[in-house]
């Protein structure tokens, strides 16, 4: 108990003699905090690599040609499932006859917004990583400045003390720069790398659908020229 108490009244004396850079950094590292728990609870427990399994439930209705069963099911899953949101756009342009590439440009429009929910705000870990060691820097020298800068017209005494006081302020920003700024970063890299692998996922489990809507759908106007054609 006493040595928590002691580690407690170190981190906060340390934090004090820091000065406001101290500060600074700590709304730097409560920003990237609160992003990397968004972030994580949003790419590992609300969305999980299935899409590819997920696109299989609507093999059967796209084969049968029951489309309208199609977009009904895939409403059922917009909230928990985001090829929900591809299935029916593309569904939809199935159902309009509307061929091929209007199937795949419905398909890909959607697919843009729902990559692009996975990327969201993990770019400013990275960022915010770069701004706490650059604060911590930034403390560093303003605490040697204002270290050498007091020293020069007091007497030996006091010219110890200033100094002991200027350089703790400097490397005390330093080090908790650096706290702030390591693990944001390897947040980054680690929320990166699933939102990588989970668009990847969402690709392939969308080139299911589309493959399999493009093969039994196709444009009104291409039926019509192949229906003139076998009456000539």
């Amino acid at each position: 108990m006493e040595t928590s108490v002691g580690t407690f009244a170190t981190i906060a004396e340390a934090f004090a003699n820091g000065g406001i850079w101290m500060w600074a950094i700590l709304a730097v590292q409560v920003v990237s905090i609160a992003i990397i728990i968004e972030r994580a609870i949003a790419l590992y427990i609300m969305k999980r690599p299935n899409q590819t399994k997920f696109a299989e439930k609507f093999e059967r209705d796209i084969r049968q040609g029951d489309i309208e069963a199609v977009i009904s099911n895939s409403r059922r899953f917009h909230m928990i499932n985001p090829l929900s949101y591809v299935v029916e756009a593309g569904a939809k342009a199935a159902r309009d006859m509307g061929g091929r590439d209007e199937i795949q440009a419905k398909m890909d429009e959607v697919l843009l917004q729902e990559n692009s929910k996975l990327e969201r705000r993990t770019g400013f870990l990275a960022m915010l990583g770069n701004v706490g060691t650059l604060l911590g820097l930034l403390g560093t020298i303003v605490g040697l400045i204002g270290a050498f800068g007091s020293v020069a017209e007091v007497n030996a005494v006091e010219k110890a003390a200033l100094l002991t006081s200027g350089i703790s302020m400097a490397m005390n920003t330093t080090a908790y720069g650096l706290i702030m700024a390591i693990p944001a970063l390897v947040m980054f890299a680690v929320l990166q790398n699933r939102s990588n692998r989970l668009s990847e996922d969402l690709n392939q489990g969308a080139l299911k659908i589309f493959n399999w809507l493009s093969y039994n759908y196709e444009s009104v106007g291409h039926k019509s020229s192949r229906m003139g054609k076998r009456s000539s």
